[in-house]
């Protein structure tokens, strides 16, 4: 009964930390670029979905740029006067906590008409509510569905997690690990 008590403890932790881990992603902007000049940050977003939850993480040398949240209408012009947050700390983990397009320039005079700047577009998150079916369409056309990409991180369905749990717990109770 012991075995059975802590197989089940350890498969409770384990699903506990797929949830936390598949939950969210953290985007480093530039990958291994980093936040700097010279680099094309439209292209990088072009490539990565974001949603609800995931977070931005800007690595660059601590006092040579700046991250500046700013608003659409700052983003074109290139303004920091109305900064909603700005660091320079090097280390910058900025939260995708709501839905809609997100503007970031650097604040060194120069960089971001030098294209240091990022504009991204968050998706909000899945609901894990069920939705009433949709109607079937009167198109007769098959639609096929479509992937999307994920930038790095992990996402798992909770299903997916509790299949995983058990599928843990039961190797556990067989002695298999």
């Amino acid at each position: 009964m012991a075995c059975y008590s802590s197989s089940l403890a350890l498969g409770l932790l384990l699903l506990i930390s797929y949830v936390s881990w598949g939950s969210a992603t953290v985007h480093t902007v530039g990958d291994s670029s980093g936040w700097t000049t010279g680099f094309d940050y439209s292209s990088w977003a072009a490539g990565k979905t974001f949603v609800v939850g995931d977070s931005l993480f800007f690595n660059y040398a601590s006092g040579a740029h700046t991250v500046n949240q700013v608003s659409s209408g700052d983003y074109t012009s290139c303004s920091t006067a109305n900064s909603i947050n700005s660091d320079s700390s090097g280390e910058t983990t900025l939260p995708l906590s709501t839905a809609g397009t997100h503007y970031f320039i650097c604040g060194v005079p120069g960089h971001c008409s030098g294209g240091m700047k990022l504009a991204v577009t968050v998706a909000a998150a899945a609901s894990t509510t069920p939705s009433s079916p949709t109607p079937p369409s009167s198109s007769a056309t098959p639609t096929t569905p479509t992937a999307t990409k994920n930038s790095g991180g992990v996402r798992l369905s909770p299903a997916s997690l509790v299949v995983m749990a058990f599928a843990v717990i039961l190797a556990l109770n067989l002695g298999l690990f």
